[in-house]
Order: C-alpha cells, then sequence, then structure tokens
C-alpha cells in the first residue's frame, strides 16, 4: 500500500461498531486500505500488504474505462458518472462519509431524510485527501465532473446478497424427519417401560405377585373335568391307619360308602387290632372290621362316625372299555389326599391274591397306568363321571411277588391293578348281610403241568378229590376229565389262570358258555355255577 493511500492521521471519528470498524494500524503504523468487506464475511483482514481492491468498493470520478460505454458520434465526451447513495438529491453534497455506527443516534440534516433501516450498508472508512485514489483507481475526473466535486469520493451501495431459494422442502426430508420421530418416540417409550420397571417397592407401596387383584377366586370347575371330578370324590376318601400288636403297623386307603361303611382292601386291616380312619377334613374317628375276603381281598370297616360326610357313587365296571379316563384317589406312602390319573390299560388280568381254595388265590382286575404305589390300596379307582369302578389293589414291580406283598414297596411302574368294582360290591354286601362272602364254583381240577393254550382238566384224583366233582357244575354240563376248556363267554382263555380269575369274578347262581375241545373236536355248553 502506497503512503497516499492512507486516510487523515486527525480524523476524530465516533468509534464505530465490530462490524463497521476498521481494522487496526499495523505493525508499521500504516492504517488499512479503506475498502469494504464483503457483507458475507465479517471478520478483520489478514495483515499485510492488501490485494487491490474489486470493483465494488471505492469509486472515484474520473475518465471512463476504455472498457466501458463510448460516447456517440458527434457528441462530446462525457465524464464517468458518479454514484451517491439511493436516499441523496441530485447535485446535493454527499454526507460526511456514510452513516453514523448503529449503535449512535444523529439527526440527519434538514434537507435530508434518515436511511430506510433495511439499507444496504455504508462503509464508514475515511475519503483519502485531495489527489490521491485508491491503488489502479482510473485518473481523477476534470473538474465539475461527476456529483460530489472533482476528486470527491462516491460510495456505491454493496449490492444486496443473492435471493435465499424458499422452495419448500423435498419428500426425502419429510420422510427423514418421520423415521427420527418414530425413533424418538420408541426410545421415549422404551425409557418409560424401564423406568417403570426398576421401579422399588419403596416406590410403589410395596410387591403384588399376584398377577391379580386381592382375594381368593372360586375353584368353580367343569363337573366332568379330573379337577371336578376330584372335588366331589375327595370329601368320602379316608386314610386308614392299621396298628398290630407290638406298635407295628401300616397305613392305606379306603372310601365312604352307603350305610356310613368304609370299604378297603383285606391286606390294609388285616391282623389288626386297632384302626383309626383319618378323614379328607382331617378328622379322626375309631372303627371296627365289619367283616373282610382274603380270596376277594375286601373289608368292610364300621367307623365311629362318618362326620355326615357323603358316600360315593358305585358305577359299572362291566360297561369298561379300553382307554377310558380314569382317576386314582389315595393315600401313596401315607400323602392324603393325593390324585393321579391314567387310562384302562387292559381288562380281565389275572392278579393273584393270598387267598386259598382250588378256584381261588387270582383276581379279573382292572389294569391301568394311574399311579398307584404303596398306600393306595384300598382307595376307588373312578371313571369321568366320579363313580366309583374299581379298587386299587396291586401293582406290578420288577421283583415280581404276589398282591400287597413286600417286593412291592419299589413303587408305580405304570402297572397298576384294581378289583371290578362289580365284584367288590357284591363281596362288600354278603359281608355286610351275612359276614361272608359266597364264591362261584365250577367243579373241576386242573392239570399243572399241561403247558398247552387253554386250561385242561386234570385226568387223576389229587388228594382224594376227583377231578371233576360229582354232581357239580362241569359234571351236569357233560365235562369230563381231560377236556381242554378254550373259552368262556367268548373270552380266550390262555392258561388256568384265566380261568380261575374269570370264574372267581362270577356270582353262584350266574350261567356261563363253556368251549372245550375233546379228541381234537371243539364243543360249547352252558354251566350253572355253584356256591363254594
Amino acid at each position: 500500500m502506497t503512503e497516499d493511500s492512507r486516510g487523515p492521521a486527525g480524523d476524530d471519528r465516533e468509534p464505530r461498531s465490530a462490524e463497521n470498524t476498521p481494522a487496526e494500524p499495523a505493525a508499521d503504523g500504516s492504517p488499512e486500505d479503506p475498502g469494504f468487506a464483503p457483507p458475507d464475511v465479517p471478520g478483520e483482514p489478514p495483515s499485510g500488504r492488501l490485494a487491490d481492491p474489486p470493483s465494488d468498493r471505492l469509486l472515484v470520478s474520473g475518465q471512463p474505462s476504455p472498457s466501458g460505454p463510448q460516447p456517440l458520434p458527434g457528441e462530446p465526451p462525457r465524464a464517468r458518472p458518479g454514484f451517491v447513495p439511493y436516499d441523496q438529491e441530485h447535485g446535493q453534497r454527499p454526507a460526511p462519509y456514510g452513516w453514523p455506527p448503529q449503535n449512535q443516534h444523529q439527526q440527519p440534516p434538514p434537507h435530508q431524510q434518515p436511511p430506510p433501516p433495511a439499507g444496504p450498508p455504508i462503509s464508514t472508512a475515511p475519503p483519502p485527501p485531495a489527489g490521491a485514489m485508491p491503488m489502479g483507481a482510473p485518473p481523477a475526473a476534470p473538474p465539475g465532473a461527476g456529483f460530489g466535486g472533482p476528486g470527491r469520493p462516491n460510495w456505491a451501495p454493496v449490492p444486496a446478497p443473492p435471493p435465499v431459494s424458499r422452495s419448500g422442502p423435498g419428500i426425502g426430508v419429510f420422510a427423514v424427519m418421520a423415521l427420527v420421530v418414530a425413533l424418538v418416540a420408541g426410545a421415549f417409550g422404551a425409557g418409560i417401560g424401564v423406568i417403570a420397571a426398576d421401579r422399588g417397592p419403596e416406590q410403589d407401596g410395596g410387591v403384588n405377585l399376584s398377577g391379580s387383584p386381592g382375594g381368593t377366586a372360586a375353584k368353580n370347575r367343569p363337573p366332568d373335568s379330573v379337577a371336578g371330578v376330584a372335588q366331589r370324590v375327595l370329601p368320602s376318601v379316608v386314610t386308614i391307619k392299621a396298628m398290630s400288636g407290638g406298635g407295628s403297623g401300616g397305613s392305606g386307603t379306603g372310601f365312604i360308602v352307603n350305610g356310613g361303611y368304609i370299604i378297603t382292601n383285606n391286606h390294609v386291616v388285616d391282623n389288626a387290632n386297632q384302626i383309626e380312619i383319618v378323614f379328607n377334613d382331617k378328622k379322626t374317628a375309631r372303627a371296627t372290621v365289619k367283616g373282610q375276603d382274603a380270596s376277594f381281598d375286601i373289608a368292610v370297616l364300621k367307623p365311629e362316625t362318618t362326620h355326615n360326610l357323603p358316600a360315593l357313587t358305585l358305577g359299572n365296571s362291566d360297561q369298561l372299555a379300553v382307554g377310558d379316563p380314569v382317576i386314582a384317589i389315595g393315600s401313596p406312602l401315607g400323602l392324603a389326599g393325593s390324585v393321579t390319573t391314567g387310562i384302562v390299560s387292559a381288562l380281565n388280568r389275572p392278579v393273584p391274591t393270598r387267598g386259598g381254595g382250588s378256584d381261588g388265590g387270582l383276581l379279573n382286575a382292572i389294569q391301568t397306568d394311574a399311579a398307584i404305589n404303596p398306600g393306595n390300596s384300598g382307595g376307588p379307582l373312578v371313571d369321568g363321571r366320579g363313580q366309583v369302578i374299581g379298587i386299587n389293589t396291586a401293582i406290578a414291580t420288577l421283583g415280581g411277588g404276589g398282591l400287597g406283598g413286600e417286593s412291592q414297596q419299589s413303587g408305580n411302574i405304570g402297572l397298576g391293578f384294581a378289583i371290578p368294582i362289580n365284584s367288590g360290591k357284591r363281596a362288600a354286601e354278603e359281608i355286610i348281610n351275612t359276614g361272608t362272602v359266597k364264591r362261584a364254583r365250577i367243579g373241576i381240577l386242573m392239570d399243572v403241568t399241561y403247558q398247552g393254550n387253554g386250561a385242561r382238566i386234570a385226568t387223576q384224583p389229587d388228594q382224594g378229590s376227583d377231578p371233576v366233582t360229582k354232581g357239580g357244575p362241569a359234571d351236569q354240563a357233560g365235562l369230563k376229565p381231560g377236556d381242554i376248556i378254550t373259552a368262556v363267554d367268548g373270552k380266550p382263555i390262555e392258561g388256568r389262570a384265566d380261568l380261575v380269575a374269570l370264574i372267581t369274578s362270577k356270582a353262584p347262581g350266574d350261567r356261563i358258555k363253556v368251549t372245550y375241545q375233546r379228541d381234537g373236536k371243539e364243543s360249547t355248553v352252558d354251566v350253572v355255577l355253584g356256591a363254594a
């Protein structure tokens, strides 16, 4: 920058705002070039020599540039017109170097109105001295050329910035905004959920783990459901504690029937001298043995009281079919009121007992997979309507053994057996009415050495007894020693155990059809069973 480009040294103008105040003098004492900074780039220019000022910064009246407009032919040359602020009248002397700072309120001259607030910015830099001009400016105009007098600077307003586009946001912007709103809303909801989950009992006044309002809901269940059946049957099922001499004893299960009696297994109370009944409501009563039968494994007890508990309804075991649902209720291992479910796995299974006699010692039992364990003995096996269709009696174990024997203490393996209620009912009624049980008999001795299919009548007497009892049911029907019985009432007989169990399940006086083979020929005869 040349010496002539500096402003007057004695400039006493008022302070200016940071936006319009010229830069501080450089280190060598030279003031900055009094040009305009671009309106969109505030700040101080870099120190050192400035670049040539752009054409829109400081203009001085002078000769037209060779690149500017040329006079028309025949016209005298015209000086380049100067530029004055838009609100200054033609021929008026320009105001002293621009507008005052915005933070000061100066009164305009009487002949001049103040500029509008939105007008373009006017430089407040000091003008150069007379005869001086910025570097690179055109030569001075002759006297009288341009407004403001010769050599006087004319400040042109800075061009306004280009108009900003007013077009609305595109579809992509709206999509992004919608996504952001959705994410924020989701995070907000998740935060609320975490805060609610983290609330401690001290904030909520305690923890309620019931998941429902307080109070006990009614345990009403459909009558034909397992729960509905159990609710009706359980009050009539009891636990039996039998004590024998020397303080030893055991426990089993029983159920209440009409007349205030309790039915159970014979092996539960056999040899007991004291019996205590524990009812479902935990009340107790003493009981005595009304009667018992070892071959049927049935015993009838008479308690001192039943506490007005209801009697169970007895069903019809002859109407059972394999696959029917059943429910076993009892006190396995002393756990009173236990309920297990299963189905009828098989019918007419011969199960040995500790009874005696030539036609005794076997039961034609119901097989079930309902869990039966030691302590279930004597309890009811009921159908889907809650009617008793069997008396739980025995379980099969891997160790074998008889009904209710010591070897069966290993527990349930899914093979349980129950006395058909039709047989148990008949035996119990006879015990109550007569004190004894009459068993049906066919009047034959069987060959224990026969290994073939069916049951063969013995050919030789045994201990003074004839193979076919004279005048007995089999003799009257025409059966003879050596005949092989293959079916009874159409049911196959695989061995002598099947024949014994089937005859035991019948009552004296019942008529049966017996199919047999003799000398390779098959025949069928009717047999009316007698009483043992």
